[in-house]
C-alpha cells in the first residue's frame, strides 16, 4: 500500500517580523486537520528591489526560527536561498516537489493574494500541479462556488497585524511585546533592530 504523502504548508513571506498573526494562522491550521505541518518559507531579499527596512535573509530566518523552536508542526525553512531571483512562487512549488515527493506541498495565501492571483507567473500550473489554502483577510469576499477542486477556503481567525506596523511601532519607540514571540521581541530588543527605520 503506497504511504500517505504529509500535508505540508508552504507559507511564504518576507517575515520581517514573523509575528503572533502568522504563528496563529500557521497554528490553526495544523491543529484543525488541514493540514499536517507548515514550512515558514523566507523570502529572499530581491537584488533588484533594495528595500532599506529588510532585514538580512539570515537574521529574518532566525527569528523564524526562534519563534517557532518547539513547536513540532513548524519548520523554518531557507529553500529559496538557493534558487534563482526573483524568485517565483511557480518554481519554488516545483522543485519543492522534486526535492521533497514524500510530501504534499500545500500553497497558503490570503484572500487578497488570492484576488490577484491571475496576475502571478504561470497562475494556472500552480493551480493543475499544486493544493491552495485561502484564508480569509478584511475586505476580501472569497466565493467559494467558483473555486478549483483543488483550492479550499480556509475558515481560520481573522488576526490583522502587519509586519509594517510593528516596525514602524518599534521605530517610534512603542512597546509591542505582545505581538510578537517573546523569542523574537528579545531577539530585537538586544539588537535593536527596527529602532533607526526610514520611515517615508
Amino acid at each position: 500500500m503506497e504511504e500517505k504523502k504529509l500535508r505540508t504548508g508552504i507559507f511564504g513571506g518576507s517575515f520581517n517580523p514573523i509575528h503572533i498573526g502568522h504563528l496563529a494562522l500557521a497554528n490553526y491550521l495544523c491543529e484543525n486537520g488541514y493540514i499536517d505541518e507548515v514550512w515558514f518559507l523566507v523570502s529572499p531579499q530581491n537584488p533588484f528591489k533594495q528595500n532599506q527596512s529588510l532585514l538580512d535573509d539570515n537574521l529574518r530566518l532566525k527569528l523564524v526560527e526562534a519563534a517557532i523552536k518547539g513547536y513540532p508542526h513548524f519548520h523554518a525553512s531557507d529553500f529559496e536561498f538557493s534558487l534563482s531571483k526573483p524568485s517565483y512562487t511557480v518554481t519554488t512549488l516545483n522543485k519543492l516537489s522534486e526535492a521533497y515527493p514524500d510530501r504534499d506541498f500545500h500553497l497558503i495565501i490570503g484572500a487578497d493574494n488570492w484576488a490577484a492571483f491571475d496576475r502571478w507567473k504561470s497562475p494556472e500550473e500552480i493551480i493543475a500541479r499544486h493544493n491552495i489554502l485561502i484564508y480569509p483577510r478584511l475586505g476580501y469576499e472569497i466565493n467559494i462556488n467558483s473555486l478549483p477542486k483543488n483550492v479550499q477556503a480556509v475558515d481560520t481567525p481573522l488576526i490583522e497585524v502587519s509586519s509594517t506596523f510593528i516596525r514602524e511601532s518599534i521605530s517610534q519607540g512603542k512597546d509591542v511585546r505582545y505581538f510578537l514571540h517573546p523569542s523574537v521581541y528579545n531577539i530585537i530588543k538586544e539588537k535593536g533592530i527596527y529602532t533607526h527605520l526610514n520611515n517615508q
